[in-house]
């Protein structure tokens, strides 16, 4: 299964080299620039986690009565990275999920957040995904990157969900980006330190041993089967396609941003 793996990193790697080396992190100049990339991201952020319980229903038992259901060794594995994801320690060592600690860093940097609340307010009240990202007004790359992910869930097909939750998430931001937000900390004075903790612990549990663990669940559930692995690999492309043009409508708005300003330093 190693030789299964190492080719569908081969399959993969255009698309990630081209959000790893996308020209969107070079173009976060300032905290302003930095809030319209969290604008888009937390949608991300707040997705992995749909697509990460979907997980742990298809791979555990989620229902009472409760029954042993699967391998035990990927029940240990999903239930892991279940309880890392959604109560790890925030700065002052307090539980929190990474999506609510997200929020706290855009409230801190003055992000605004109320799409992203009005869109999980629709949802709670029971609308449609469509529905409730049009009320809530979302941009429409975020739009189409939630209903990629939720084609994933819908599909019911579990080695895909978890080659997608493997190979298309947050790993994916560079190190030069989490140096950008060191130097803009820096320089307003921790101004967005919980965003800089985000970044740090997210990427630290997600690039190390939740990735190792991740990748043991893709290995077992696609196993020696060739159809599940050219499945896992098309959804995993798709997924990063998705990303690609999330990050593509947050670059456009810093474009516009940017133009706007010459336009009016130059009257």
């Amino acid at each position: 299964m190693e030789n299964k793996l190492a080719q569908l990193k081969r399959d993969i790697e255009p698309f990630r080299k081209q959000i790893v080396d996308h020209p969107l992190y070079a173009s976060i100049m300032s905290i302003d620039d930095l809030n319209t990339f969290m604008e888009y991201h937390v949608f991300a952020v707040w997705d992995f986690m749909s697509l990460l319980k979907a997980l742990q229903n298809a791979l555990t038992c989620t229902t009472v009565p409760w029954f042993p259901v699967g391998d035990p060794e990927t029940r240990y594995l999903i239930n892991e990275i279940v309880t890392g994801e959604e109560s790890d320690l925030d700065q002052h060592g307090r539980r929190k999920s990474h999506y609510e600690l997200y929020l706290e860093a855009m409230e801190q940097s003055g992000s605004n957040t109320s799409s992203m609340l009005l869109l999980e307010q629709q949802l709670r009240a029971g609308h449609t995904l469509d529905d409730s990202a049009k009320t809530a007004q979302i941009p429409i790359e975020a739009a189409d990157f939630i209903r990629q992910t939720f084609d994933i869930i819908h599909s019911g097909k579990a080695h895909v969900q978890a080659a997608v939750f493997t190979f298309g998430r947050e790993d994916l931001i560079p190190d030069m980006f989490i140096n950008i937000v060191r130097d803009i900390n820096k320089s307003l004075s921790n101004s967005i330190s919980i965003y800089k903790y985000y970044l740090e612990r997210h990427i630290e549990v997600d690039g190390d041993h939740h990735s190792h663990l991740a990748l043991q669940m893709t290995a077992k559930l696609c196993g020696n089967d060739e159809e599940k692995w050219q499945q896992a690999t098309d959804g995993v492309i798709k997924a990063l396609q998705a990303r690609i043009r999330l990050w593509d409508g947050a670059l456009e708005v810093l474009k516009h941003k940017e133009k706007s300003f010459m336009h009016t330093t130059m009257q």
